[in-house]
């Protein structure tokens, strides 16, 4: 399992990012059923705010075109929508503790709390979820190269 991270939505939609090419490349290969792809949905609604904004998004989607989008990935075979489970608040304190995290790095103890719990990694160009440990953060350029 890969959970994806909030920016490898945004730069797979962002045909300017230099990360674009590797991140719509993996997406649509992992989503055509190479690998079992979890969103959470804290990671879809960083995708919907981010995308939506045009202080953020140089060309912003309409909401409707970003939860379009959304739908499209959560209809793939091989996505799954990913819940916290029983043991998350405890994860995610140990996380949040042992790091020091707050502020912005919340969001990502978070989504290294899911990936602990499903025991899977997370696809992300932040290098922050790489800090938490248990947790194994690959770029979608990672991915491309081992598929090779």
């Amino acid at each position: 399992m890969r959970i994806i991270d909030t920016n490898v939505l945004v730069y797979a939609v962002d045909a300017r990012s230099p990360q674009h090419a590797a991140s719509i490349a993996w997406l649509d290969s992992a989503l055509d059923g190479r690998d079992d792809v979890g969103f959470s949905w804290n990671a879809l609604l960083g995708f919907i705010r981010l995308t939506t904004n045009p202080r953020v998004f140089p060309s912003p989607l309409a909401a409707e075109e970003a939860m379009a989008q959304v739908h499209d990935w959560l209809a793939a075979p091989s996505a799954h929508v990913l819940n916290p489970g029983a043991r998350h608040p405890e994860i995610l304190e140990r996380l949040l503790v042992a790091r020091g995290a707050a502020g912005n790095l919340v969001n990502d103890a978070h989504l290294a709390a899911l990936a602990i719990e499903n025991r899977a990694s997370v696809v992300t160009f932040d290098s922050d979820l790489s800090r938490f440990e248990g947790v194994r953060a690959v770029t979608p350029d990672d991915l491309l190269r081992r598929a090779r």
